[in-house]
């Protein structure tokens, strides 16, 4: 069974209803401990501002199952969008601490370092390069473009950890994958061919 975490935050439907086009209809959406301690995949889904995603998080009671599951179990997990972010150290956006399994952090856009035409936040689609060969990627129609709207992007000086990059301005990480622990800043749930095939390679090759 695969679970979508509910904290409140999310286009927990759209991702639901993605799984079923690509055929898979063992999903659950919950914030029950129990559905998640069944569970052998996660989705972590989230939009908007840091602070308020973690805070949600940790008002919802996951947090000590999510840490039990995903760093002592290592059952994978997918964070998309804010949930992505979530995955990291913390965020300029913020203060509070982020979920630290990764070692990264999320940053704004350097407005600096882009055109003066580039506006904030990034809402188009944008094409990426998968890196370091991860297995979301096997059987990728040509040329993979995903749908990005955010105004913040995660950043590590871990070259291991970067599993997909994008540009706006310059190029920056648009998904991370740690062993279990994947994140891509995208939502694939809205990018039809190449999200369907990025669900189904989540599903079968984790």
């Amino acid at each position: 069974m695969l679970a979508i975490i509910n904290y409140g935050i999310g286009n927990l439907l759209s991702i639901k209803n993605m799984l079923k086009k690509i055929g898979y209809r063992d999903v659950t959406i919950s914030s029950d401990p129990h559905d998640i301690n069944d569970a052998d995949k996660l989705i972590l889904p989230g939009v908007g501002h840091f602070d308020y995603g973690m805070k949600k998080l940790n008002q919802s009671g996951v947090v000590e199952i999510l840490n039990q599951r995903v760093l002592k179990d290592k059952i994978p997990i997918l964070g998309i969008c804010l949930g992505a972010q979530l995955l990291t150290k913390g965020s300029e956006e913020g203060d509070i601490p982020g979920l630290g399994w990764i070692n990264a952090r999320t940053v704004k856009f350097d407005q600096s370092k882009m055109p003066k035409a580039y506006k904030i936040p990034h809402m188009a689609w944008a094409d990426v390069q998968c890196m370091n060969g991860s297995k979301l990627f096997m059987d990728m129609p040509d040329d993979p473009r995903f749908y990005f709207v955010h105004s913040y992007h995660m950043q590590s000086d871990d070259e291991s950890l970067k599993a997909v990059t994008a540009e706006y301005g310059y190029e920056f990480v648009a998904g991370i994958e740690q062993n279990n622990i994947l994140g891509m800043q995208f939502h694939p749930e809205k990018s039809h061919k190449y999200g369907m095939q990025l669900l189904r390679n989540f599903i079968k090759n984790y």
